[in-house]
């Protein structure tokens, strides 16, 4: 589809929309246009239709065209693009004294600068308010009254926000996994560290009650700092090239984007090998490779307006972080999102709010209780300010994405989505063991997000 790269200049210069169609397999039973998409930012709603079919059950398949669509910026939708060399030339995002902050600044700037003239003016309109035009420009383009939704993660804010613009375009929507868009910038680094933490903790008492985890009958949080402590002095490798060294960061980070899963089995396993320097069985490396995308700074710095003024602000948050986990030593996301909008112009385009839906029918939020990246207080907060309009059903257990993780959860959310069949506000399923991977090489491989081998808000 060809949009405005402006909405505000409905005539000025365009932009090709990729979308993806997978077509109701029962047109006896068809209801309607479902709109995906899989979060990020940066996360390729296209992709998400091409594996719809391993995502959704028969039920759904059955009665809905799922439409996905490549965000503007994003993939297939004039993507936001810059230079591989200065990608590789970041600083640290934990400056020491106002210098390195002031460094910090510059490169985000600079990066910002190169990305903007490689890409074009889509990356001053890549914020959610000009996503949710697009998606109600796929509704008219198909001739459909009303949309029905699934988004997953920062898909969830382009549920929100299309619900609170034009709520009466739909018929139904669950949004999974809830970001919370009403954040100060205390408030996002607090949750964010406070739910990496959370989902630590868990780890480790899943250890403590499975014999097959590797650190079993070890107290694994005293090993998992003494971990830390040796990455801090240098004497960490890369068990798979032990020509690299390995930061805390690094360690963090990994373990942060396995809890997704969660991959609990390969953490376990990676870490016991951290410190022997042993070779993974298949040889798999645990770090991925650079690449040349980066929608995520001129997405969420468009969608949050996080401006940390100086060295001192930004040293603030990083000790309060650390306060609230001590283990994870804060969030590997939350703070990569908010050190990225250093130097950033003022003003964003779509920035925090309260949410305000007025129009929209029932709503399904679903969340769980022990998710690495969107707080559970987030979607608590997020239904507390939309209550007359949303129910919260809770995934007891663990990782990002609830809707697959058990009959309980899919059941719920098909039942919603076929007939509008809204589920008890309060509703809680019982948590699924994870299943232990059979291997290193078997273990879930974590979606990009804003840097190789660190997913974003995505699924």
């Amino acid at each position: 589809m060809s949009l405005p790269i402006d909405w505000s200049r409905p005539r000025g210069e365009k932009f090709d929309l990729a979308v993806a169609r997978r077509k109701a397999k029962d047109p006896a039973k068809r209801i309607g246009i479902m709109l995906i998409n899989p979060g990020g930012p940066g996360g390729s709603g296209v992709n998400a239709a091409f594996g719809a079919d391993r995502r959704f059950s028969a039920e759904v398949q059955e009665r809905f065209d799922i439409i996905g669509f490549d965000p503007r910026g994003v993939a297939r939708s004039q993507p936001v693009t810059c230079s591989l060399d200065l990608l590789n030339a970041a600083p640290s995002l934990f400056p020491e004294d106002q210098a390195g902050f002031d460094r910090l600044k510059a490169y985000n700037q600079e990066l910002a600068a190169d990305c903007r003239a490689r890409s074009g003016p889509i990356f001053d309109h890549a914020d959610t308010v000009a996503v949710t035009n697009d998606m109600d420009a796929i509704r008219r383009s198909l001739g459909e009254q009303k949309i029905n939704y699934y988004g997953i993660s920062y898909g969830t804010i382009m549920g929100q926000q299309y619900a609170e613009r034009f709520g009466h375009r739909i018929r139904a929507m669950v949004i999974d996994s809830n970001m919370d868009h009403s954040l100060d910038v205390k408030a996002f680094n607090a949750t964010e560290a406070a739910t990496a933490e959370d989902s630590f903790r868990e780890f480790v008492a899943w250890c403590d009650r499975t014999e097959s985890c590797a650190l079993h009958g070890r107290d694994v949080a005293a090993y998992w700092d003494d971990l830390l402590a040796k990455a801090d002095r240098g004497e960490l490798v890369d068990p798979d090239d032990p020509t690299r060294p390995v930061a805390a960061e690094e360690i963090t980070g990994l373990a942060f984007s396995v809890f997704y899963g969660p991959s609990w089995s390969y953490l376990a396993d990676w870490l016991d090998r951290l410190d022997t320097a042993t070779p993974a069985p298949a040889a798999v490396s645990a770090f991925a490779d650079e690449t040349a995308g980066n929608p995520f700074p001129a997405v969420f710095c468009q969608d949050y307006q996080y401006r940390v003024a100086d060295n001192r602000e930004l040293a603030a948050l990083v000790a309060d972080a650390k306060r609230v986990a001590p283990h994870m030593r804060g969030s590997a996301l939350g703070h990569r999102a908010v050190a990225s909008c250093v130097g950033y112009p003022a003003k964003a385009n779509n920035p925090q709010h309260r949410l305000r839906i007025t129009t929209a029918p029932k709503i399904l939020m679903l969340n769980a209780l022990h998710d690495p990246a969107t707080a559970y207080a987030w979607a608590a907060n997020a239904h507390k300010q939309s209550r007359d309009k949303t129910v919260l059903l809770t995934y007891e257990g663990w990782g990002h994405g609830v809707y697959t993780r058990s009959e309980c959860t899919r059941g719920a959310t098909d039942a919603y989505l076929i007939n509008l069949t809204v589920p008890r506000d309060g509703t809680r399923c019982a948590a699924v063991e994870p299943q232990p991977e059979v291997s290193v090489a078997a273990a879930e491989t974590a979606p990009t997000g804003p840097k190789p081998g660190l997913p974003g808000w995505q699924r």
